[in-house]
């Protein structure tokens, strides 16, 4: 089964070798048929610790890594 791949933006970087991730998904609404946004933070992996709050960064579904973070950042684009 591929792995999921999501996009969000960092909102920390405050943890050791961990950054959390806000990722926003967009769906019709069932009964309002109007445009809903949720968000969600994610815990992901950050080995070289490079990404800073406000960048840009695609997460990769992987094995669990600790008790939260069951993700890994594969790239990033720093903000502008």
């Amino acid at each position: 089964m591929p792995k999921r791949i999501l996009q969000g933006v960092v909102v920390s970087d405050k943890q050791e070798k961990t950054v959390v991730v806000k990722v926003e998904r967009r769906f019709t609404h069932p009964l309002l048929k109007k445009t809903v946004r949720r968000t969600k933070n994610y815990h992901a992996h950050d080995e070289a610790k490079k990404y800073k709050v406000g960048d840009q960064v695609s997460i990769e579904e992987t094995r669990p890594i600790s008790k939260l973070k069951r993700w890994i950042v594969v790239e990033g684009a720093a903000k502008s």
